[in-house]
Formats: structure tokens, sequence, C-alpha cells
């Protein structure tokens, strides 16, 4: 286990509009405001489209990570997330679990990675920026899964 004192800096509300891309307006938000490791605590709301990580099939090697996605519409969310930077892409990289729970299907639920989701009606954030120390998301192990980690090695340029 990896643990570290954080020293939090701004706290925003966010509320996204209907049709947003969620992961796209999320990362242009941190990019206007110079944020480049957060946690989020808690996101809800409603979802057009999402895709998660996940598979309809057996898994071939349960202890190694799951690539794949799955798609499901118009589903109401919860959420929590961290943001961190990436060292190989040189860019934000979050990390975004949510509960997920569809209309169509009395509200029959899964739980997974988000990759990208369109928002329906709102979604609203609370997003609490970390200033110190410095969050990392190298890929380590075998399978280069993105990591968090933390270093108190000063960033050039960062705020």
């Amino acid at each position: 286990m990896r643990h570290a004192e954080v020293t939090i800096g701004r706290s925003f509300a966010l509320a996204f509009d209907d049709g947003d891309d969620f992961v796209t307006e999320l990362t242009a938000f941190c990019t206007e405001m110079g944020i480049r490791q957060a946690i989020i605590p808690m996101f809800l709301g409603g979802f057009r489209q999402v895709t998660l990580v996940g598979t309809n099939g057996p898994l071939e090697d349960p202890d190694a990570p799951v690539w794949e996605e799955t798609v499901l519409y118009t589903v109401e969310a919860v959420g929590a997330a961290t943001l961190a930077w990436s060292p190989e892409n040189d860019a934000l990289a979050p990390h975004i679990h949510v509960a997920v729970g569809r209309k169509d299907l009395a509200a029959a639920g899964s739980v997974s990675h988000l990759l990208q989701a369109q928002v329906q009606f709102i979604q609203e954030m609370f997003l609490q920026e970390v200033l110190s120390p410095r969050m990392m998301r190298p890929l380590c192990g075998p399978y280069a899964v993105p990591t968090l980690g933390f270093t108190t090695r000063p960033e050039t340029g960062a705020r």
C-alpha cells in the first residue's frame, strides 16, 4: 500500500448539461482551471449512453485486467474519481468508477470503470483540487495498469 497526506486546494461544484460529453467536459474544465490532480468524492445524475469496462463472456484470466468495453443506455449514475497525471501521456488521467441503474430494466445495475459517457438531463459533481503531494498515474506491473502514486518532488510549471 502507498499513502500520502494530501493538501486540498480549491473546491468546485460542477453542473453538466444535457448532451455534454462527460469526460471531455471534465478534462476541459481541469485544463481551463490548471488542475492536474484532484479527488471527486461524488457525482450523480443521468447518462444517455455510458461506456464501461466489462464483458458479457467468461474471463480468460480472472487475475488479468479486463480491457473490453460494454455500452449501456439511459442510466442513472452515482460515482467517484481521482484525477492524476499520466507521465507516459503527459496528460490528465481520470480514474472514474460508477454504479449505474438502467431505467429500462427496473433499475438493473452495473458497477465498473467509466470510459466515456453522454449526459442525459443533468450530472452534478463536486471536485476538490489536490495541491500536494504530486499525484501520478504511471503504468505499473505485468499488465501495465495505470496506478496511483505519490511524490514530493516539485513539478515544473505546476500550480
